[in-house]
């Protein structure tokens, strides 16, 4: 997620995204539709708050994988495990990092490597029992151990030996090395982390979800089941799931034993599982919801309504082509081809219709470059750009070169939602009619596609990505040689040594410029196909006050929502 403290001026502007978005928490008086701000808290007009229970009825696109710590990788899994847990640090209603689960800031030795963390006092599980230190160290350990097969394990390893671990070639030689790591639990509330190197903004990724703590005792007596179902998951935040009926209904109920309850105003929230925007827009109509996202024409008949809210989002939609399942993907001019035969405008004016523009490279509109500016107007457009008669050319040289007549069989995986199913079918016929190339369409339940795309099991895969924190590192570090989001096996020599060189760099002039030749290389190999920047259109029921839509992290922040 996004961070603040132990930074230089330049890095706080960066990463927390203040100078870029101006974040407000104004209240809305117009009855014209009002963009939710990046961060802004979603504001009614002043009115009493409702008596009674407070219970918030919402829709949601997607039924998340499953809510375990380690191993959630999806926005449907952030958000919902940011309401019903908390870390160190949590954001705030400015999207600002602030003490969550610490009782204060930390104390950084000179040498910026370790990190002494004091908890606060009488912090307990959503079931009464107490959060200690050990805690985050069993998390952190449990994240790291290659069993475990957790894709954000690459951020816990800025931690001390946590490459250690990740290295590690037996299950002996994984528990010696988790002895070592640099996270120690001093007392029930010390702990202490030391880091392989220095890095400016580790003090506000302690927000992020992969460095919460775990109960070692109730995530082992799961087993392979962690986080499956409602009675196997547990966390300290605001929020604790009390029932989940998979593919159809998520229920939240407050936590009254989180230690800032006092500040949570909702009793229950009750999330609805709706891919379809017209049924999720009928249900907000006949007052059975209070939110729903909505697309295309709905958002002209709510134009001018004051419950119409657009968010800009730091996500990018794009696909990767699989390179060892089809080694005629290793070719440039093919990769090329299929790039350049997609008309990324079409895609929003046509498929989208929802605020999200085309794309001009992969990291998107609004993202911050790490040096106080904005990436995109620092770097430009580096997109292959649209040539329906360029791209038949290199197709038929690239596969020349690929020493094969034709592409084998393909298919193009995606969300079954409506706008994932309409985007694939986008997509199959720009390819048949600009390429003459025939494509499958593969629509399929998100975790199925996740899990598919993370496994290297697909062709083609329509996928997104959202910032964990606003910096070009959280795009780029995806395509390293190896790395767990590098699922197209890629590789480019030059672009990992400009990555690598970009997360030791503590200069951030000369880091801005590696990030931005980096992204310049990944779109010259057209490494990725990035179709557009998200922008996501909601109705929110003008009772609704203190819901905040982030641009990126989790979905919605429901701990200081109440209704009017």
């Amino acid at each position: 997620m996004n961070f603040k403290k132990g930074m230089t001026t330049a890095i706080v502007a960066a990463l927390v995204g203040t100078s870029l978005y101006g974040c407000s928490s104004k209240s809305e008086t117009s009855e014209s539709a009002a963009p939710a701000s990046p961060g802004e808290t979603v504001a009614a007009s002043a009115a009493p708050e409702s008596t009674g229970p407070k219970e918030l009825k919402m829709n949601y696109r997607a039924d998340p994988p499953a809510l375990d710590v380690s191993i959630a990788e999806s926005s449907a899994s952030f958000t919902f495990l940011g309401a019903i847990s908390e870390g160190l640090y949590r954001l705030d209603k400015d999207m600002k990092p602030e003490p969550a689960l610490a009782a204060k800031e930390p104390e950084i030795s000179t040498d910026g490597l370790t990190y002494t963390i004091t908890l606060r006092d009488g912090i307990t599980w959503a079931d009464g029992t107490p959060v200690t230190a050990k805690d985050f160290v069993y998390s952190f350990q449990r994240t790291l151990d290659p069993a475990t097969k957790a894709s954000y394990a690459f951020m816990v390893a800025w931690i001390k030996g946590g490459n250690d671990i990740l290295s590690a070639k037996t299950p002996e030689a994984v528990e010696t090395a988790k002895k070592a790591l640099g996270a120690v639990a001093k007392d029930e509330k010390t702990l202490v982390i030391t880091l392989e190197r220095p890095i400016a903004y580790f003090t506000g990724s302690l927000a992020f979800l992969n460095f919460y703590p775990q109960k070692e005792e109730f995530v082992k007596a799961q087993g392979d089941k962690s986080g499956a179902d409602a009675d196997k998951v547990l966390g300290a935040g605001p929020f604790k799931l009390t029932k989940w009926d998979h593919d159809q209904t998520l229920v939240l109920e407050k936590n009254d034993k989180y230690w800032d309850a006092a500040n949570v105003k909702l009793d229950k929230v009750t999330i609805n599982i709706v891919k379809d925007s017209n049924t999720g827009l009928n249900l907000y109509e006949t007052d059975a919801v209070d939110y729903t996202d909505i697309k295309g024409d709905q958002i002209t008949a709510y134009k001018e309504k004051k419950d119409l809210k657009i968010k800009s989002e730091l996500v990018t939609g794009y696909l990767n082509f699989q390179q060892t399942k089809v080694p005629a993907f290793k070719n440039l001019k093919v990769r090329q081809a299929l790039t350049m035969a997609v008309d990324r405008q079409g895609i929003v004016d046509t498929v989208l219709m929802n605020g999200s523009v085309a794309s001009t490279g992969y990291v998107p509109n609004g993202s911050a470059d790490g040096n106080n500016a904005e990436f995109r107007k620092v770097v430009g457009d580096t997109e292959v750009p649209f040539d329906a008669a360029k791209a038949k050319t290199l197709l038929a040289e690239g596969l020349k070169e690929a020493g094969v007549a034709a592409l084998p069989k393909l298919s193009v995986i995606g969300d079954d939602t409506e706008t994932g199913k309409k985007l694939l079918e986008f997509l199959i016929s720009q390819w048949k009619t600009n390429l003459g190339v025939d494509v499958t369409a593969e629509p399929m339940p998100h975790k199925n596609r996740l899990d598919r795309e993370l496994k290297k099991d697909y062709t083609i895969v329509s996928s997104l990505w959202g910032a964990d924190y606003n910096d070009p590192m959280t795009w780029l570090d995806m395509f390293l040689t190896g790395g767990s989001f590098n699922t197209q096996d890629w590789s480019n020599a030059k672009y990992d040594e400009l990555v690598k060189g970009a997360i030791a760099n503590t200069d951030v002039v000369s880091r801005a410029k590696q990030l931005a030749d980096a992204e310049k290389i990944l779109m010259d190999e057209a490494a990725v196909m990035p179709l557009y920047f998200r922008s996501s259109a909601f109705v929110v029921r003008p009772t609704v006050e203190g819901l905040i839509l982030p641009p990126y992290g989790p979905d919605f922040e429901l701990k200081w929502t109440t209704i009017k």
